[in-house]
């Protein structure tokens, strides 16, 4: 009889959520089957390979407080909200099923009378009246003694809000990448309206055991457990920092235009890893030292707004009679930047 163990996040931080996993695959038994659900307050959780620039509406999610997240799988960009629940297994190689999990899954819905069937190798469906849609997503990762898969559950999900954050602006941005596809999707709730949260999580655990035919042991985890779990705190370190959320990213160009009180400017920034590798200034600006000085600061310079204030401080100084214009600029760019 194998050994079990369920993770319940009390958490709503993306990024100890995303660290748990990290924390699970990397640093528990792999000898145990585990389940761990969780959710997030608003986030907008990118692949490991996107582009936040292109993939998300940075402006309109610094407006809403929506959190950035980067995971370390693959595939397309997802908002989460209160109304969608997550759910990982870690399986032993060897043993490692991606069927089994479904039908955990599966056998849990069935609780509500819903019945799923599987797309592909990634998505759950449930049939409607035009067609099946998508209530899952997954991923995976393997390593040498054990598997991982990871994936979504629309509940009742704000889905006229999905578009808000993973539509770009498409004048603003060319990139080397391609943007993620948008599947139908719909909310389990949708054919049973009772679900919830914390009915799934129940149902979702007691598919598990009943799966494997043992009970499991069940751990609570919160922000508190940062304190308790170095291995966790390094990887919740690493998961929320600048250069793993937006630091991590293939080069690509953003290009900006507007008339202000000291001329028309049109910036051309190419940008690569989150560092200005390449930067145009063309404008009808009658201070061309000016032009040349903050093209010279900020190159080299991080991709994000607070490096932009500094630099425009030091620039500032230089240039005290112009002090309103370049305040004007300032905060011109750092509202297209959005970060």
């Amino acid at each position: 009889m194998q050994k079990l163990k369920v993770f319940l996040s009390d958490s709503l931080n993306p990024h100890l959520n995303l660290a748990t996993e990290e924390w699970i695959f990397h640093n528990l038994d792999p000898s145990q089957q585990i389940l761990f659900l969780w959710r997030n307050e608003e986030t907008v959780v990118i692949g490991r390979n996107q582009n936040p620039w292109t993939e998300c509406n940075l402006a309109q999610m610094k407006s809403d407080n929506v959190h950035l997240a980067r995971r370390t799988t693959g595939g397309g960009a997802v908002f989460h909200d209160l109304g969608n629940t997550n759910f990982t297994f870690l399986s032993p190689k060897e043993s490692y099923k991606r069927e089994n999990n479904v039908q955990i899954i599966f056998d849990a819905l069935k609780t509500f009378g819903i019945q799923g069937e599987a797309s592909g190798r990634n998505d759950l469906l449930i049939p409607f009246h035009d067609g099946p849609r998508k209530f899952s997503g997954s991923a995976y990762r393997e390593k040498k003694d054990r598997a991982f898969h990871h994936g979504t559950l629309l509940l009742h999900t704000d889905l006229t809000r999905l578009g808000n954050y993973l539509t770009p602006n498409p004048k603003k941005l060319q990139a080397k990448g391609k943007e993620s596809v948008r599947a139908r999707v719909a909310n389990l709730n949708e054919v049973a309206s009772e679900i919830r949260h914390e009915q799934i999580v129940e149902t979702m655990v007691a598919s598990f055991e009943k799966f494997y035919g043992a009970k499991a042991e069940i751990e609570s985890l919160t922000m508190a457990s940062l304190k308790e779990m170095p291995e966790l705190k390094t990887q919740y370190d690493s998961l929320s920092s600048w250069d793993w959320l937006y630091g991590n990213t293939l080069e690509f160009s953003h290009k900006m235009d507007e008339y202000l009180s000291l001329g028309f400017f049109d910036f051309h920034f190419k940008v690569e890893d989150g560092v200005i590798k390449e930067l145009r200034i063309f404008t009808d600006c009658l201070y061309p030292q000016l032009i040349e000085d903050l093209t010279n600061e900020l190159r080299g310079s991080p991709y994000r707004g607070d490096v932009i204030k500094h630099a425009f401080g030091k620039i500032q100084s230089k240039y005290p009679d112009l002090s309103a214009g370049l305040t004007e600029l300032e905060q011109w760019l750092c509202r297209q930047i959005e970060i």
